[in-house]
């Protein structure tokens, strides 16, 4: 594993200035499921003051509460809906069941943004609630919205509070946890840095509480976590996340161009000043406008088409759309714009997609042309099943 790197890791971080920062569930509330609300200051405290510059000489705000020339601007993606549903409720657990989660989310969502709502307003602060599905972000024109809405709180300046909406969202359409859904709205609002916050101090080459294990300082790509143990569960048992969900968080950011720094919510102050602090990862690809990244890894396929062999080589290595004539079978259920997994004949899958045909509409289309399709059908149906926009090649 690489040996830190510290003033190239402090100048990063130090000069983002569109920073996202995740804090989860075990941050923020008690044993028992209710808000810490010395827990939500402490990091409000933190947040605030980046935002007003305290301690770089670089920030401070105007005279209507946003960011000055040279201030930063944060997205506040912030797990514990559910958790400060939990007490009111009567719950002493986070229930197994969708629905009595959706009720815990229902009440406990209302609490938390009241909560940051008042401790925002002690710094003269406005906040301003996102809910997001992912369903709301495979879509193009959801997306579109999503980005112009987080864009212009932003440019208002307010600081967004992002959550998925665990209150409608079903299995189907979940993110499954809100660390993933922070690397994706890192790269919706085109931050310069993510900030995970956990219960940990960052990421170790074994159990932290085993003597003898070492925390990492920095990853600069995957053959740095060879051979390192990383445990799936947190300490807490309010959340759905632990280290492996940071660690893919963390892997879909640098992929996108987003450095990270994963470490505990006690040092967050250390971690956004660019102070050596838990562990950082470098980015490992390309910023990128599209978003694809969101359909390759926030998106539920709701069924899956199986492509020819000329059909598979046209997808992944011309990147082409996706015609009826390449198509060998169909199945699941699905609707025009649902994402549909591409498979190559070994049922392998190669792709995913937004499709625009219903799945009852697609086996009269099998292995047809589109100027045949459209003699016999209608020109409606001289078109791609998947169109490249809205495709992305899997790894």
């Amino acid at each position: 594993m690489a040996e830190q790197d510290g003033s190239a890791v402090r100048d990063e971080v130090a000069a983002a200035r569109r920073i996202v920062v995740k804090v989860g569930s075990s941050s923020l509330t008690t044993a028992a499921g209710g808000l810490d609300a010395d827990r939500v200051d402490a990091l409000v405290d933190v947040l605030a003051k980046v935002l007003d510059g305290d301690g770089k000489g670089d920030g401070g705000r105007d005279g209507d509460g946003k960011g000055g020339a040279g201030g930063k601007e944060i997205v506040l993606v912030s797990s514990g809906a559910i958790a400060a549903g939990l007490a009111p409720l009567g719950l002493d657990r986070r229930p197994r069941d969708l629905a009595r989660q959706q009720a815990a989310a229902s009440v406990g969502q209302g609490l938390l943004v009241a909560r940051y709502t008042a401790s925002f307003a002690r710094y003269g602060r406005r906040v301003g609630q996102v809910l997001l599905t992912t369903d709301d972000t495979s879509r193009r024109a959801h997306y579109r919205n999503a980005t112009r809405t987080l864009d212009q709180l932003l440019a208002m300046g307010a600081l967004p509070i992002v959550n998925e909406n665990d209150t409608v969202a079903t299995d189907e359409i979940r993110f499954g946890d809100n660390d993933r859904l922070a690397a994706l709205v890192a790269h919706l609002v085109r931050a310069d840095l993510l900030v995970l916050l956990s219960d940990v101090d960052g990421l170790y080459d074994g159990d932290p509480r085993t003597p003898g294990t070492s925390r990492i300082d920095e990853v600069r790509g995957p053959e740095d976590l060879d051979g390192v143990s990383i445990g799936s569960a947190g300490r807490s048992g309010v959340g759905t996340g632990g280290m492996v969900t940071k660690v893919e968080a963390a892997r879909i950011a640098t992929a996108a161009g987003v450095p990270v720094v994963l470490t505990s919510a006690s040092r967050a102050g250390d971690a956004l000043l660019g102070r050596h602090t838990g562990t950082f990862f470098h980015r490992t690809g390309r910023r990128s406008a599209n978003r694809l990244l969101w359909l390759a890894h926030a998106s539920a396929p709701r069924g899956a088409l199986t492509l020819d062999d000329g059909a598979v080589r046209a997808v992944v290595e011309r990147r082409t759309s996706l015609l009826p004539a390449g198509i060998a079978a169909v199945e699941g259920e699905f609707t025009a714009g649902d994402p549909v997994e591409l498979r190559d004949t070994r049922g392998r899958p190669v792709a995913r997609g937004l499709v625009n045909f219903d799945a009852k509409e697609i086996p009269q289309l099998i292995g047809r042309s589109t100027r045949d399709l459209a003699r016999e059908l209608g020109p409606a149906y001289e078109r791609e099943v998947v169109h490249r926009d809205d495709l992305v090649v899997l790894d």
